[in-house]
């Protein structure tokens, strides 16, 4: 596991420099700090190489040995296409990644996604938002907030943010995921080193003197059961933390994260 703190081999927002705030970077397996990767292409294969792949007879027992069953799905092949992650990452001059942002409600998630996704628009970086409540308007309608509900949402979320990161576009995911047990089984969808997490270590009692939606309030009342920091656990990494009276804004959190893409080359191809 790889912190970054006040000091760095970067130069550090004002957020960066505070005891309070602490960016911590947690890979699959091994937990250690992202690095840079030297990508290579394969956009300037020649034509005639492609056309030998693509070509390529398969022939029906090839073709069965190949087929897969995943879930309830039987006999699917995955189908490789000659433009990968690396041609689109180069095309975007960018690296795909998922930047996942969790916390207790109220706590800032969505306002920071939103901050981030400016920085870097305005670096001319290309990402793309997945907040949690926005994604119950659609594909996750379907979905209440019963345990197993809960997990399925963050499973969903957690593929369609790895197919934004292959597609070599920045995604910020922003939900609460309190349980560590779901967010590192997001974190295992994705290459090494493509999965950020970023906790906003807000206390319970500043979330609930905020209470945007009205949520805490509902809780404490006994009219929402299983909500995450009254009566449902919420498991962190750490990552920024501030304090009652002590609560930085979301730019300079957002410059801190910005920071540590730059320096660890997620904004070049």
């Amino acid at each position: 596991m790889a912190a970054i703190q006040g000091a760095g081999p970067f130069s550090p927002s004002p957020l960066a420099k505070s005891r309070f705030a602490r960016i911590v970077l947690e890979t699959n397996a091994t937990r250690i700090g992202l690095h840079g990767v030297d990508f290579r292409s394969s956009f300037l294969k020649p034509i005639k190489a492609m056309a030998n792949d693509c070509g390529a007879a398969v022939s029906g027992k090839n073709l069965s040995q190949m087929a897969k069953t995943v879930g309830k799905a039987t006999n699917i092949v995955w189908h490789k296409c000659s433009v990968d992650k690396c041609d689109r990452q180069q095309l975007l001059e960018q690296k795909g990644c998922v930047i996942w942002m969790t916390g207790l409600s109220g706590s800032g998630k969505s306002t920071l996604a939103c901050a981030l996704s400016r920085g870097l628009h305005a670096r001319g970086k290309l990402t793309y938002i997945l907040d949690g409540d926005n994604v119950r308007h659609g594909l996750n309608s379907d979905l209440g907030f019963k345990a197993e509900d809960r997990a399925e949402n963050i499973r969903r979320i957690g593929e369609v943010a790895k197919l934004f990161a292959d597609a070599g576009i920045i995604c910020i995911a922003s939900l609460i995921s309190p349980y560590r047990k779901d967010r590192d089984a997001c974190r295992a969808l994705l290459p090494e080193r493509d999965f950020i997490e970023v906790f906003l270590d807000v206390p319970l009692e500043v979330c609930e003197a905020r209470d945007p939606k009205g949520l805490y309030k509902l809780a404490r009342s006994g009219k929402i059961k299983g909500f995450t920091g009254i009566d449902d656990p919420y498991e962190p990494p750490i990552v920024l933390r501030q304090k009652a009276g002590n609560c930085f804004p979301p730019s300079a959190m957002a410059e801190t994260v910005i920071s540590y893409l730059e320096e660890k080359g997620y904004l070049q191809a």
